[in-house]
């Protein structure tokens, strides 16, 4: 199955939808812990479940070995106490004869496909430091001799996130970091109500299918959108000292191409971005953030920037109200100025004695008129920025086209995000017809303003922000 087919890919997509089903059956608010887990597996990458004891972690481990035929599942509890043995296996005493350092290794961690590692950081260095090659190389240092490990994924468990040195060494070796919460008051019902048997019937995947998924993953194309996407929230964790390693940011990629292939598609979309939270941030807290950035930058990105067009718009509106309380001195047909014999404009008052008497002013002004050249340079530039605003309000149609097309065939994308992008998307169209219709406006007021005969000169362009800045 290493030349994938079309068929093939439809086929597996249709298995892991059953699957996901499948798995999450009979827990309650953990379907998107079990998707998660199950394709951080198919992308050979690890999960760490952060959260309170009782929420079901050990459960969706062993929940996740089902998906996974013919292989071993080893689950462990980790304390300061816990020495290798418990681990990798006990010492080989006809080995240690022959003066050699061996473990017998089945039945424990080197030989798992599967694991489950319950209070991860509470062992002690030395086990941590052991377990970084086996989670990341996949190999086991078995005496003079390194194992290579069958190991798909582990699921690790804690309740709190490591601050020493080592601990944090391991921690980046779980690509995948999901909170695990109690149920909520609203899903406290459905929790008292539910089956406590095991996830209903399941088809595995199995090796080739695994093995056929990778080669797909790995043709998987990135365009320059999502590349620039990835770029731009990396300097945005900079700014906010959250370090991310080059080689995280190297499986987050796998794990998006897996994600895409999975489903079909041969390049990354935008949306597939959505999973990058729980890559690249540490807490939920940190989480969010990164999910609220998201949300907003895949809701309009490059397509449309609210405030920089609403700007565009103001520049025009300002220059439009200078223009139309613009005043010019009137003079008559012979040059001189009119003569303005209007009470209120009368600038003084003199005395000869026999009585007031007025002083005619000489500096009557009119509002000013406007030559062809001038207006046409106006509604040109404006045009030329409703073309624009045209052309916005096109792409944001496009964008949330392609989100319900993504949505409609992803087996991933958790519903919430959907719904928060989607409404993203809706605030910016709107917002964007907003801003068409005031530059609508000041385009009526450009060619509303009096008129005069000749051409005229040509103005300056209205000075405003550039739009692709």
């Amino acid at each position: 199955m290493d030349a994938f087919t079309p068929s093939d890919r439809s086929a597996l997509r249709s298995k892991l939808a059953a699957l996901c089903e499948s798995l999450q059956r009979g827990l309650v608010e953990r379907g998107r812990e079990v998707r998660l887990s199950l394709l951080a597996a198919l992308a050979g990458e690890h999960t760490l479940l952060i959260g309170p004891p009782g929420t079901a972690k050990s459960e969706l481990a062993r929940r996740l070995h089902l998906a996974f035929g013919g292989g071993h599942y080893v689950e462990r509890l980790l304390t300061r106490f816990t020495v290798p043995e418990e681990l990798f296996g006990p010492l080989s005493i006809s080995a240690l004869e022959q003066d050699r350092y061996e473990r017998h290794t089945a039945g424990y961690l080197p030989q798992a496909t599967i694991a489950f590692i319950d209070e991860v950081f509470k062992a002690n260095s030395a086990i941590l430091n052991a377990l970084l090659t086996l989670l990341n190389e996949r190999e086991f240092d078995n005496g003079s001799e390194r194992l290579k490990c069958p190991l798909i994924s582990v699921i690790g468990a804690t309740n709190a996130v490591p601050d020493d040195e080592v601990g944090e060494a391991f921690f980046d070796r779980f690509l995948l970091r999901l909170p695990v919460a109690p149920v909520s008051s609203r899903g406290f019902a459905e929790l008292l109500a539910i089956d406590t048997s095991a996830a209903g019937a399941v088809v595995p995947i199995d090796e080739a299918e695994r093995r056929g998924l990778a080669a797909a993953a790995s043709r998987v194309s990135m365009p320059r959108e999502v590349a620039g996407l990835l770029s731009e929230l990396r300097g945005w964790l900079a700014e906010r000292q959250c370090y991310v390693s080059d080689r995280r940011w190297v499986k987050i990629v796998g794990l998006l191409r897996t994600a895409a292939a999975s489903e079909g598609r041969d390049s990354l979309s935008r949306w597939d971005l959505w999973l990058l939270p729980w890559c690249v941030a540490a807490d939920a807290a940190a989480q969010t953030e990164v999910d609220e950035w998201l949300g907003a930058r895949l809701g309009s990105g490059e397509v449309f920037s609210p405030l920089r067009v609403a700007r565009v718009v103001e520049a025009f509106e300002a220059q439009l109200e200078a223009e139309q309380n613009a005043n010019d001195l009137d003079y008559d047909e012979a040059g001189r100025l009119r003569v303005d014999k209007r009470v209120d404009e009368i600038n003084a008052t003199a005395s000869d004695g026999k009585g007031a008497s007025q002083v005619l002013r000489m500096s009557r002004s009119r509002r000013r008129s406007y030559g062809r050249n001038h207006l046409e340079a106006r509604l040109a530039q404006i045009d030329a920025l409703l073309g624009r605003l045209h052309d916005y309000a096109e792409a944001l149609a496009a964008q949330r086209t392609g989100l319900e097309a993504y949505l409609a065939g992803s087996l991933w994308l958790d519903a919430a995000f959907a719904r928060r992008a989607a409404a993203a998307l809706a605030r910016a169209a709107a917002e964007l017809a907003s801003l068409s219709r005031r530059a609508e406006l000041a385009r009526s007021g450009f060619e509303a303003l009096p008129r005069l005969d000749e051409r005229g000169t040509v103005p300056a362009p209205v000075a405003h922000d550039p739009l692709d800045a």
